[in-house]
Formats: structure tokens, sequence, C-alpha cells
């Protein structure tokens, strides 16, 4: 990838993550870094957004090195009121020329309407990207859907959920920022139990990556949701039923796992002598079980659950 255009991924870790509202979460820091990014004038090869109960990250490919340069045009006051009758420039004229940078030689003259006006056009380089984006990851935090924000030890910072680590990259470079009261680094983590070591990110692209592969972690939540939808299907079936497979507790356990594993359970048959809608209430509400049914319908004294 040329150097002039560089991948940027900024991760956000933390304690385990509402699960209800992970989707949300996930959806808003998207859109609020993309708008950020648009605001500054940073066009992008495009955005992927990850969101697992310990982390939400942002991967954003192609971004420019540095905004493009700007076109600066400002309209001075009326050429009647920057010079005397002698010719001699006003302390409005100089005073724009100051505020413009340069002197008062400088600037040219436009008409506008009946007027002519002093008018300065000039070009501004653009930013470093690279010092830009704290900012736009900042603002993209602040406005997250958070109806209520917490505080942990002594840090005055306010999140949903305390913050563990932060990741931003942007190339092979590691952003200066400390966001959250928290510094950035080049580090993700893995699974709390499975890995739950300090990983390294090479490139912003490595990510998903290097959360399957080392840290048993699938970021993805889309992709989560189906492996969990595709497992406790295999093993419902394997178990000579099918699942009950409701969307709501599908999209809730995909929020509280981040490496799923179809585990098999069962209960006392005479328990089906309870109604279905209890069943089901205290089986998918109050323990996150997906229910199995036999080919009529008819509850089983079986469950499988996602760990």
């Amino acid at each position: 990838m040329s150097d002039a255009v560089r991948d940027f991924l900024f991760e956000l870790g933390t304690e385990e993550l509402p699960p209800l509202a992970l989707p949300e979460l996930e959806r808003a820091l998207a859109e609020g870094i993309a708008a950020g990014l648009a605001h500054a004038g940073l066009a992008h090869a495009g955005l992927t957004s990850y969101a697992a109960p310990r982390r939400l990250a942002v991967l954003v490919r192609g971004l420019p090195a540095a905004q493009p340069e700007q076109v600066i045009k400002r309209r001075g006051p009326p050429v009647n009121a920057a010079f005397d009758k002698q010719g001699a420039p006003t302390r409005a004229a100089t005073a724009f020329a100051e505020s413009c940078g340069v002197a008062l030689e400088a600037l040219g003259r436009i008409t506008e309407g009946k007027g002519e006006f002093l008018h300065f056009e000039g070009r501004k380089p653009g930013a470093a990207t690279v010092s830009l984006l704290p900012g736009i990851v900042q603002s993209a935090l602040d406005a997250l859907p958070i109806p209520k924000r917490m505080r942990w030890g002594s840090s005055d910072a306010e999140f949903v959920r305390p913050v563990h680590w932060v990741l931003m990259r942007f190339g092979d470079e590691v952003v200066p920022a400390r966001l959250l009261d928290t510094d950035a680094g080049g580090t993700t983590r893995g699974h709390r139990f499975h890995a739950p070591q300090a990983l390294a990110v090479p490139a912003p692209a490595d990510y998903a990556t290097v959360l399957r592969e080392q840290g048993k972690v699938i970021a993805d939540f889309a992709e989560r949701r189906t492996r969990i939808r595709e497992a406790v299907t295999s093993r419902a079936a394997a178990l000579g039923g099918r699942a009950v497979m409701d969307d709501a507790l599908l999209d809730e356990v995909t929020a509280l796992v981040e490496w799923p594993v179809a585990v098999e359970g069962g209960f006392d048959a005479h328990f089906l002598a309870l109604p279905r809608e209890v069943l089901l209430c205290t089986l998918q509400e109050h323990q996150r079980y997906f229910a199995l049914e036999d080919d009529k319908g008819a509850l089983l004294p079986l469950f499988i659950t996602v760990s």
C-alpha cells in the first residue's frame, strides 16, 4: 500500500458491554467515525465495524496521510472603506491583510453586486491525518447513545463500562493519543480466559485474523451470529430435534460470547407438562438457552447453551 494511503484501526477494549446495547453501539461508533472523517475532508476506501462483548472496533481502509490542500477565499472590506481619499490604506484594510497573514499588496479585488471589495485567495496545506484521528474518535465516542455512563477507579473518564485498553494504528504507526484516560497502543487482547495476553497487531488489516487465530475471538458480530446459528442447528439435529431459533435470543447470545461453543443439556421430562410458553420463557429469557422440539413442534427435554 502506498505511504500516501494507509489503513486505520481503532479498538476500544472494555469490561463486558451490555449485550442488548452492543449492536447499536457498534453502528453508532462506525457512523460517528465516518462522519468525522467526512467533516475533515478525508476520503477512504471503505469502513468495517466490529463488536464483541469486550470490544468495539472500526477499520478504515485507504485513508490518505493528510487532508487535501484547502483553497481559502475571503472577502474583505469595501474598497471605499479600505482606502482614504488620498489612496492610503485604512485600518480596515491593514487589519484584513493581517488576519489573512499577507501583505496588503497581496490582496486582490472582487466585484460583487454593486460594490468592489478587497479579496484574499490562498492555499492551506492539509493537516496530517494522524493528528486528526484522536479528535475524530473522541467525538464519535462522546456521541454514542449511552443513557448512563459510569466512572471507574480514580479516573474521571466516563463510559458505559470500564476501559482497559485502546488500540489505534494508522498503517504501521501507533497513533499518539489518550482516550478515556487510557493511552493508545498497538496491541489488542484475546479471549478473557483462553488468550488474555496482549496480542500485537502488525497492521490494521490483520486485526480480525490476529484475534481469530491467536486470541480465540471472532470480532465480527455477523460472523459470530452465523457460527452460533449453525452450531446450534447442527447440534440439535444430532440430538434428534430442531432448535427453536428466536432471533432476539440469537442476537443476545451473540453479544455475550466471543468464541462460541454449543453445549447440550437437558431437564426432567415431567416438566414438559408445563405450558410451552412457560418453558420457553424459562429457557430463553432467564437462561439464554435454545430449546429443542421434535418434527411435530413438541418440546423435548433438551436444550443447547452457548458458552
